[in-house]
């Protein structure tokens, strides 16, 4: 079988606000198929078979049909190769646990030149779902092995050093059923939430109605149970440990199974749960250590 061509790129822009094709975020991908406009999904053989092999859960995609299998019957009827660039990357961004739904692909003016666009969540993120998918689609077409899981765990390591803390996200996602728009201001967890003077900003979960003596409380776990304890909210009975050797007699003090975690950490980082052993204690002590100041005990 003769070998095609190389997809090209031309042109790769992030949209991060309300633009022309949604509200949301999207990363907008100009594309020249070359040979390949001439070539639609059903006239390359094997394409198809290939493609449902790597990436079962195509199924899954309704695309215009409206319909459990649209996507397939698609390729199956004939449809344009920068179509089914957008359908493999919104694929592996549910693979990698960054789910989305949105995309559109669209000619232009130019012979064999589309306007694809999908849900992009996060600039890098998407971009390495784009690189991914691209690598995918053409060894797809030109009949040549791919490791599909390695590329979903490009994306998925992507994904862990990107997304949003547990926090934060909640509460973007929370924006976003509300149609609040969002902007990531940094790498971190720094968001805009809305525009102009109706705009709010938040860090993780706090927000400029934050109080600082607040802060300042919660993030000490030690602190925070004993003014909740006063209060007469029930709490967890626990202890700040130094060493392994009393993080085992804190389990026995308090009972098993326990909790051992640092006692300012944060997204969940350094937790382990149900412990019901001498030896996983210890072992959890040290995967809690590094992540905060001191180390807790608590029950399970």
């Amino acid at each position: 079988m003769a070998k095609f061509n190389d997809i090209q790129l031309l042109r790769i822009n992030y949209l991060r606000g309300p633009n022309i094709w949604t509200y949301r975020p999207v990363l907008e991908v100009w594309l020249d198929l070359g040979d390949l406009e001439n070539h639609p999904s059903h006239q390359i053989p094997g394409l198809n078979e290939r493609l449902t092999a790597w990436l079962p859960a195509l199924i899954e995609h309704h695309c215009g049909v409206g319909e459990r299998g649209g996507f397939l019957q698609r390729l199956q009827e004939g449809t344009w190769c920068g179509h089914v660039l957008e359908h493999i990357v919104i694929e592996l961004l549910n693979l990698a646990g960054m789910p989305t739904g949105f995309g559109q692909t669209r000619s232009t003016s130019v012979h064999g030149v589309y306007r694809m666009v999908f849900r992009a969540r996060d600039e890098q993120v998407a971009r390495m779902a784009l690189a991914q998918g691209h690598r995918l689609i053409m060894a797809a077409i030109n009949d040549e092995p791919f490791d599909v899981q390695a590329a979903v765990a490009k994306v998925r390591t992507e994904v862990d050093d990107r997304y949003l803390g547990p926090s934060t996200a909640c509460i973007v996602t929370a924006a976003t059923d509300r149609g609040i728009p969002h902007i990531r201001l940094n790498d971190g967890n720094l968001v805009q939430l809305g525009y102009g003077a109706s705009q709010r900003r938040i860090w993780t979960a706090e927000s400029e109605f934050t109080s600082a003596i607040a802060e300042g409380i919660a993030s000490d776990k030690d602190l925070t149970k004993s003014l909740l304890k006063a209060c007469g909210v029930p709490i967890p009975e626990g202890q700040v440990v130094h060493s392994p050797d009393e993080a085992w007699e804190a389990a026995q003090d308090i009972g098993l199974p326990v909790v051992v975690k640092p006692s300012d950490g944060n997204h969940g980082r350094g937790v382990t749960l149900d412990l019901r052993k001498k030896e996983d204690i210890e072992a959890a002590f040290h995967v809690a250590y590094p992540e905060g100041s001191d180390v807790m005990v608590e029950r399970f």
